[in-house]
């Protein structure tokens, strides 16, 4: 949407969109009843009032929306790689239309808004995730990526932020979703990696330019992150995470909700349990997400990923001692549980164990009690 600040239609959409109690259902009977988004703001009160509440059409009648509206159009003027999407946009994410609550609008920053429309999979968790769920958070997204699988997430601390950059490593691009205007970048810590993210990804978010952090918008923008996505993959979360709304959104509109188990002693894998218990996948490895889904992963994408050192969940046919080459820097040198093996290295258990005994025969680890393995070179 790039028209000026007159009177054109798109921004009185943007202005519409920023009037409070006004959605995409109420915007449908609008439009139906007057024609466009111009003719609506022109049409006087007492008429509106016969559509919408009476306090609605206040609003939108004394321009609430437009300040915000202003802000957006200004900001979107700032740099080419700025755009604001409106559902008539191709760009707009056509998987998140089908939601109920979609936003009208959406603000975004990056230079690969290709990313919205693509194969996407969020994969979200605790802000204060463990080290290990760091690494299981960076080594699926990672994986995801290098099969061409794009990662969603919201750039906040633990989860996010791994998952934010397992994806950039792996080539396929990261959408953030933020609860913020888009020139503010929260937490402050992310800049370096918010600027990544807009070279070979994109950053979006449904709120106005200057908008703070406010905890009240947390929540709505996980909607978001599950509506461009075709499942949520959560790999480390506490029973009151906000990935576990996430995952709710997700299975309301249909949409596959996968889990990482964890430790029962550890309360920072309830969440993931939870949802285990109530019909998610137990997510091991990147196969379990992409056979699940039906996910057709091309075959440049699969040789890329085969050839990745670290990288998660692979099923390549470059032979067992590649395997088990790249398998060695996930085997620590203390006894390792073939599970923790298993989740470092994101291999299936058909292409685990052979890579395990031909390493063991090679000298490389040795077999240690409770079916662990321990690096010996």
């Amino acid at each position: 949407m790039t028209a000026p600040l007159d009177d054109s239609a798109d921004y009185y959409l943007l202005a519409l969109a920023h009037t409070k109690g006004v959605g995409p259902k109420l915007l449908r009977r609008l439009m139906d009843a007057f024609g466009d988004t111009r003719a609506i703001f022109k049409t006087p009160r007492r008429d509106l009032a016969r559509h919408v509440k009476a306090e609605v059409a206040e609003r939108i009648s004394s321009g609430a929306g437009e300040p915000a509206a202003e802000k957006g159009m200004r900001w979107a003027e700032g740099a080419p790689e700025r755009r604001i999407l409106t559902v008539a946009d191709e760009e707009y994410p056509q998987r998140l239309m089908h939601v109920a609550d979609a936003p009208l609008i959406l603000y975004a920053c990056g230079k690969r808004l290709s990313a919205l429309n693509g194969n996407a999979i969020a994969v979200v968790g605790s802000r204060s995730a463990s080290a290990a769920g760091v690494r299981n958070s960076e080594n699926f997204a990672r994986a995801l990526s290098e099969r061409g699988i794009v990662v969603a997430s919201g750039m906040a601390h633990g989860v996010d932020a791994a998952a934010h950059e397992g994806a950039l490593a792996g080539g396929a691009g990261t959408v953030a979703v933020v609860a913020t205007g888009l020139d503010i970048v929260y937490p402050r810590e992310h800049r370096i990696l918010a600027q990544k993210i807009q070279e070979e990804g994109v950053i979006v978010g449904e709120l106005p330019p200057g908008t703070p952090p406010d905890n009240r918008n947390f929540p709505p923008r996980n909607r978001i992150i599950s509506g461009i996505s075709l499942g949520c993959l959560v790999t480390e979360a506490g029973l009151k995470s906000g990935a576990l709304i996430t995952a709710r959104h997700s299975l309301d509109n249909g949409r596959e909700v996968f889990a990482v188990p964890g430790s029962i002693n550890s309360p920072m894998h309830r969440g993931c349990h939870y949802l285990i218990k109530k019909g998610a996948k137990l997510a091991e490895t990147v196969a379990d997400i992409t056979e699940e889904i039906n996910l057709v992963v091309p075959l440049a994408a699969q040789r890329q990923a085969g050839e990745g050192e670290n990288a998660s969940g692979g099923d390549g046919d470059d032979g067992d001692a590649a395997v088990g080459d790249s398998l060695l820097a996930h085997i620590g040198f203390e006894p390792t549980a073939t599970d923790d093996i298993a989740g470092r290295s994101g291999l299936a258990a058909q292409a685990l164990l052979p890579a395990l005994l031909e390493l063991e025969m090679a000298g490389k680890i040795a077999a240690a009690a409770g079916g662990k393995y321990q690096r010996l070179s």
